[in-house]
């Protein structure tokens, strides 16, 4: 029997556990796809409805991102130790990063605690500091020294504020990984935004800092997810449809949708999907956002 029969009779065997490979069996299985971006309890969404949501999406790896011991990232998203009891649940199909309020007396300590536990990030970091804060320098060293990245919330006036002066932090620290995500990172894609404006309707004008900053910086990365992400690629597709192929190596496929049905309209995740599919036809970029570029950056096997 050669290696790609005794393969495919392996996967053929796995059955409905094999949801988290990463790799398809042959070429007619469908592409797999990570989501780095989900919470627990989102909404007061229970942890089976999650996993069936994943599933109905077509999830083959969920990173489940926990909210810092003050807040609840305005998910009611729960902390490290619900998002660690779910990877040890089911560990072929959820991973986790740590997280804390990057800017009290316990930030190093929680965050590394859950690093040595097998956290794969940092985030999502999404409090009430400066994007070239002091808070957001020690976040940084942390990953720096454990080799890890860290997905930042940027919301105008709110979260991670001063945008504009982030890349300071891409200089300073150009081996840590940052992946860019909410209303102000997505907005910026247009160079035209006023920062007021969380969710813009009108056409791009090209060469905003987040396109910028995704050319300039290698250590500078793109999350796809919920309505802001959604809404960059729908408020204009012909400017999605080359953004998309001019950072297919930049970009990574996050879902951060609390509905429970995981389908259809009312679920941005799978609508990212479709839209994605949609306005990038080529198959190996494809892959590269919706699995490829998080394997690399997140180091998943």
């Amino acid at each position: 029997m050669n290696s790609q029969l005794s393969r495919r009779t392996f996967l053929g065997a796995a059955g409905a556990a094999m949801v988290a490979s990463i790799l398809p069996a042959n070429a007619s299985a469908p592409m797999p796809i990570i989501d780095i971006h989900q919470h627990t309890h989102y909404s007061g969404r229970s942890d089976e409805d999650l996993l069936k949501h994943q599933r109905t999406m077509g999830i083959a790896k969920t990173v489940l991102l926990p909210a810092g011991s003050k807040y609840g990232l305005e998910a009611d998203a729960w902390g490290n130790d619900t998002c660690l009891a779910l990877v040890k649940k089911y560990p072929k199909e959820y991973y986790f990063f740590a997280n804390e309020l990057p800017d009290i007396d316990e930030t190093r300590s929680v965050i590394e605690k859950y690093l040595k536990l097998g956290a794969i990030g940092i985030g999502e970091q999404k409090y009430f500091v400066e994007a070239d804060s002091r808070a957001i320098e020690l976040i940084a060293s942390i990953a720096n020294e454990y080799n890890v990245p860290v997905l930042m919330h940027f919301q105008h006036g709110k979260y991670n504020k001063n945008f504009a002066q982030f890349h300071k932090i891409l200089a300073k620290f150009p081996k840590v990984n940052f992946i860019g995500h909410a209303q102000t990172w997505w907005g910026n894609i247009d160079r035209s935004l006023d920062q007021e404006v969380l969710y813009p309707k009108t056409k791009v004008t090209p060469g905003g800092l987040t396109d910028r900053w995704l050319a300039d910086y290698p250590n500078m990365y793109g999350d796809l997810s919920a309505g802001s992400g959604l809404n960059a690629m729908l408020r204009d597709e012909d400017h999605a449809r080359e953004f998309l192929k001019r950072h297919q190596d930049k970009l990574l496929y996050g879902s951060d949708c609390n509905d429970v049905v995981g389908q259809g309209e009312k679920c941005s995740g799978s609508q990212q999907i479709a839209t994605v599919r949609r306005l990038l036809p080529d198959k190996r970029a494809q892959e590269k956002i919706f699995y490829r570029n998080a394997r690399r950056v997140l180091k998943i096997k």
